[in-house]
């Protein structure tokens, strides 16, 4: 049984007070099957990017990647904390490699982000098993309710985005967030995360979802944003990408490509 059933109070109400939820169950095995297909396939056609980088502008025409980020299960839990108008500001592949898995140094994501208001919140969906040896996503519970830090540039430490919070994170205050594949773990723009680096010999796949409401602004010159895409409910204030055609010659070949043909 799917914890998206779960009662809607008590998962709001550590939302609240912790900035974070879990999610069991969510997507079913064959359509994670895929993902990670999906993942290995990317991987090939960009041999010179990281896999912790695929990000949205190697997925914004890509079919298989729409499918996902449009599952109505997963649309289901972003409406229990953003209503029910919902489009997609960003997503990104981070697979982290055995062995060579980068780390994500602390930070609070609303660092980043050039949306007007900063109501969005984001589902990490597990393609992989994700465990501490690794590299799971680590939170520092209730750091959503601090004031938004300075971020700072870090390239002595190999790791994901190059930048950290430019403050003290006590470690031990951190919780690992151990999830199985078609698990969703959802964090709040403003919580104090990161991860550590893949020493294990499992890969650690992730993919994250940055859903916002319509009435959030996506800011920046290039518009419209290059994976905003309108999913749910009233279109609001942003543009949006057009949704591709399925390419059997330029796409990756999924079960339900008939649908997008």
């Amino acid at each position: 049984m799917s914890t998206v059933s779960v009662g809607r109070a008590s998962v709001l109400d550590q939302y609240e007070r912790d900035g974070y939820s879990i999610f069991r169950n969510v997507i079913d095995a064959d359509l994670i099957a895929e993902a990670s297909a999906h993942v290995d396939w990317l991987a090939k056609r960009h041999p010179d990017v990281r896999t912790e980088q695929l990000g949205h502008i190697y997925l914004r025409d890509d079919p298989f990647w729409i499918r996902l980020i449009s599952d109505d299960r997963l649309l289901d839990i972003a409406e229990m904390f953003i209503g029910p108008n919902i489009a997609l500001f960003a997503s990104h592949y981070i697979s982290k490699p055995p062995f060579t898995g980068q780390t994500v140094l602390w930070h609070q994501d609303s660092a980043f982000w050039p949306l007007e208001p900063m109501e969005v919140v984001t589902l990490w969906l597990a393609v992989d098993h994700s465990t501490p040896e690794n590299g799971c996503v680590r939170v520092v519970p209730g750091s959503h309710t601090r004031e938004i830090a300075a971020v700072r540039p870090n390239t002595e430490v190999d790791n994901v985005l190059g930048h950290e919070i430019a403050c003290d994170v006590d470690e031990a205050d951190a919780v690992d967030i151990v999830l199985r594949p078609g698990d969703v773990e959802v964090h709040h723009p403003n919580i104090i995360h990161g991860s550590n680096a893949n020493v294990s010999p499992h890969r650690r796949c992730g993919l994250t979802l940055r859903y916002i409401p319509t009435s959030t602004r996506i800011l920046g010159e290039e518009q419209p944003y290059p994976s905003a895409l309108w999913l749910r409910g009233d279109l609001g204030v942003n543009s949006y990408q057009p949704v591709p055609v399925f390419d059997p010659a330029r796409h990756f070949p999924f079960r339900d490509s008939a649908a997008w043909s």
